[in-house]
């Protein structure tokens, strides 16, 4: 296994993992399952290398969508995690701290996609900075983007 480290985890910070190794095909799948475990147009994933996953702090809970697969969430916040499969487990691109180089290399199934996901971003762009100073304002409870010792940090329960 390499020294290749990657973590993350759930909105709330509840649940956290550190990856080993090197992580495997990124994909965006437009299936009816994905699109409602994410809520959104489609899941966007990256296979998780066997044996590299370790979860630092609790664990997804699972969803048993269909007769050989799971799908893994933080019970607190409901942060969509995990797609489990019997060909592995494959974490949700969003979830890692550092996103920056996992782009999508493939789309699985393409004929289910909305009709219209090829053209979203050629909507307008709102480019308010009024909007995104008002932004910034804003207290968020949400986990940063790093490793911490203890979480909550504003005194809330998980």
């Amino acid at each position: 296994m390499t020294d290749t480290i990657r973590t993350g985890g759930c909105q709330c910070g509840a649940v956290r993992f550190r990856i080993r190794g090197e992580l495997g095909r990124a994909s965006i799948c437009h299936c009816r399952m994905c699109q409602k475990q994410f809520g959104s147009f489609f899941s966007a994933l990256v296979t998780a290398p066997k044996g590299g996953v370790e979860w630092t702090r609790d664990e997804p809970s699972y969803f048993q969508s269909s007769v050989n697969i799971d799908r893994g969430f933080c019970r607190n916040c409901g942060t969509p995690m995990t797609y489990r499969h019997p060909g592995g487990l494959e974490i949700a691109i969003g979830t890692f701290d550092d996103r920056s180089d996992l782009a999508p290399q493939i789309q699985v199934n393409y004929g289910a996609r909305l009709p219209w996901v090829e053209t979203i971003f050629d909507a307008p762009v709102h480019d308010d900075p009024d909007y995104y100073s008002r932004q910034e304002a804003i207290i968020s409870f949400q986990h940063p983007d790093h490793e911490t010792d203890q979480w909550p940090s504003h005194g809330l329960k998980i």
